[in-house]
């Protein structure tokens, strides 16, 4: 997408021209941005780790939650 470098507001103004939900594993996002004014869903997941194995455990409750995320809410996964 060419958004390398770009910072989380101006990550979130972008997603939500493309997107319906954001999925990060920043779980400060929600601390530093004020997400009610972005049209767009944000899913914090958090595993023990960032690495793809530690992840893909909690791949059965993302797809649990992503249908009901709302936008401009933040919905969190994990431990």
């Amino acid at each position: 997408m060419g958004w390398a470098g770009v910072k989380n507001g101006e990550l979130l103004a972008l997603a939500e021209k493309q997107f319906d939900l954001f999925l990060t594993v920043d779980s400060n996002l929600s601390f530093q941005q004020h997400l009610p004014r972005f049209n767009i869903a944000v899913v914090v997941v958090r595993a023990s780790t960032n690495r793809i194995a530690d992840l893909a455990l909690l791949v059965p409750r993302m797809l649990d939650v992503l249908p009901n995320a709302r936008r401009g809410e933040v919905t969190r996964i994990g431990t």
